[in-house]
């Protein structure tokens, strides 16, 4: 760097808030003690800082450290200092390509820990040293936590998650070679429940349809182990769980011939056990867990009993596949209005159309909106009339007119409506702030968590560990589904723009209702329409501002 034009940036990262040790404000100092030391005083006085608190280094998606990148290429400053190398990033790919970057911007790295200076080659070279021990350090690490898994797998236990339908998680300790006691999990059979999944297997053998089964447990007034309805959803998830095959022999053979990796002899498929298997799904935060292929499963004969034989449950993942293979999707209903926005009186279910095949005098197909839980139950869960559809659709449709007629009530009613909404918008922002903070350190504490277990197998903190870990899972997922639901409400608010947008939507309403195909027709009435109900009698039209009455969730047959 040429004397007098350095300009320096700053850059600290801490993957969890401590307030001790290599903290943000101490990395911070021991930087500009280095500048001041070399350079001097008035430099590190003026250096950006970008601080990055509770981010990995796994990987360099961190605000701040984007900031810097950014302000990089507008030539802010000259060099970026940091205290330590893995500050920066613990990624060989990724350090190589920021060196680089930096290199082509002009712009020098220092690490004051490593003494490292990229303005010379010998640095540049010394840093590609460093940084690939930085990464072989955390690659051990994580292949030394994977291989601790699989270790564990292959006892049977349960390493903790949302115990299935059917069994509940009990602790148990065992005392090994060495004479220490270490604690862990197995799962336990709860009668009542292992009963039902029998049932659901039985009936799903016996129909060969999700649906039809899902009819049964309506009908009958099962519910789930949260105490839920069924849905095909859930009633799949349980008949693709291996962890309800007994463990025999044409258990073994199945899961041979599917190339599972099986920690377990042939011996050991007594018919007595259960199956247990580990490494099922991708999980990834923010997105639906993926099923892996069976090839890539973790699978041992488990400490719990089993409930579904070998030959029933490789019979039922023979019927799915097959079901598979002749699905396709049924083409939606391309002439009623409703669909998505109207909701049963009796039950609180959708009303879905379902056509006719017959046609009116105005050469219009003839449906019919019917209760879906009426309809999946047998009318067991739900006995509410169908409703003549195209009857139904020009009932509100001459309703929105006569709205658009006098729009000055329907706005009065709009503005009470978003009033309301900001009130109560600053209060739910504040707790989506919290909550955010929350889980960020959940997730410092997890990893912390993992990177422990790593280095306690074998001993008495194992069996601890897994339980906090499996504690701290089930309630991030409890905030996480808050989360949802809070930001969930603060986006309800309606803007001056999209009041505007209704106005004028609604004074050309009726004027071009006529020119508007069915597609066009929802999206206009979508647009100020929140909910429309059926009791039975009377259809009630619920707009945009205006409060819906709670509706009953659906219930089972009462007399079961």
């Amino acid at each position: 760097m040429e004397a007098g034009k350095e300009r320096f940036a700053i850059y600290s990262r801490k993957s969890k808030f401590t307030g001790k040790g290599e903290s943000i404000g101490n990395q911070i100092e021991l930087c500009r003690q280095y500048i001041s030391a070399h350079y001097g005083a008035c430099f590190a006085d003026s250096a950006c800082i970008y601080e990055d608190e509770g981010f990995s280094g796994g990987n360099l998606e961190r605000p701040q450290f984007k900031v810097m990148m950014q302000e990089a290429k507008k030539k802010k400053f000259t060099a970026v200092v940091c205290y330590r190398l893995d500050r920066i990033s613990r990624n060989i790919g990724d350090f190589a390509n920021l060196i680089e970057e930096l290199n082509e911007l002009h712009i020098s790295f220092i690490s004051i820990k490593e003494q490292f200076d990229t303005s010379s080659p010998m640095g540049r070279a010394m840093m590609y040293i460093a940084s690939v021990f930085s990464q072989l350090e955390r690659e051990t690490i994580a292949e030394r936590i994977r291989d601790n898994m699989l270790e564990l797998s292959k006892s049977g236990r349960w390493l903790g998650g949302n115990t299935p339908t059917g069994y509940t998680s009990e602790s148990v300790s065992s005392v090994t070679i060495d004479g220490k006691v270490k604690k862990a999990f197995k799962l336990k059979m709860i009668p009542d429940e292992a009963n039902l999944v029998k049932v659901i297997y039985e009936k799903f053998l016996e129909t060969g349809s999700l649906t039809q089964t899902e009819t049964y447990l309506l009908q009958n007034g099962h519910r789930t182990k949260y105490g839920r309805l069924f849905s095909r959803f859930a009633i799949k998830g349980i008949l693709t769980n291996p962890v309800y095959m007994i463990a025999d022999q044409e258990a073994y053979e199945y899961l041979r011939e599917k190339n599972v990796d099986l920690f377990a002899e042939r011996e050991a498929f007594d018919g007595n056990h259960g199956v247990i298997a580990y490494n099922r799904t991708l999980q990834r935060a923010g997105k639906t867990h993926e099923m892996k292929d069976m090839e890539e499963w973790i699978v041992a004969v488990g400490k719990h009993k089993g409930v579904i034989s070998g030959s029933m449950w490789v019979k039922v993942q023979l019927q799915l596949d097959q079901n598979k293979s002749k699905n396709y999707r049924k083409p939606r209903s391309n002439v009623a209005l409703l669909s998505g926005i109207l909701f049963c009186g009796g039950c609180g279910g959708y009303m879905r159309p379902k056509l006719s095949g017959r046609y009116n005098d105005e050469g219009e197909q003839i449906y019919s909106y019917l209760c879906t839980m009426k309809e999946k139950s047998r009318m067991k869960c739900c006995g509410m009339k169908n409703v003549n559809g195209n009857m139904l659709d020009q009932m509100v449709l001459e309703e929105i007119k006569k709205i658009s007629v006098d729009w000055s009530e329907f706005q009065k009613q709009l503005c009470r409506s978003k009033k309301a909404v900001e009130e109560s918008k600053e209060e739910a922002e504040w707790d989506i702030s919290r909550l955010k903070d929350e889980l960020k350190n959940m997730e410092g504490e997890i990893t912390g968590l993992a990177a422990s277990l790593g280095k306690a197998g074998g001993t008495g903190a194992e069996g601890y560990i897994i339980q906090q870990i499996e504690g701290l899972h089930k309630r991030k997922g409890e905030m996480e589904r808050r989360l949802w639901e809070l930001s969930l409400n603060t986006e309800k608010e309606l803007s001056d723009t999209e009041l505007q947008f209704i106005k004028q939507t609604l004074s050309s309403f009726q004027n071009v209702i006529g020119l508007m195909d069915v597609r066009q027709r929802r999206a206009a009435v979508r647009t100020f329409v929140d909910k429309v109900i059926w009791d039975g009698e009377n259809v009630h039209l619920y707009l945009f501002g205006s409060k819906v009455p709670e509706l009953p969730e659906p219930q089972g047959d009462s007399s079961k």
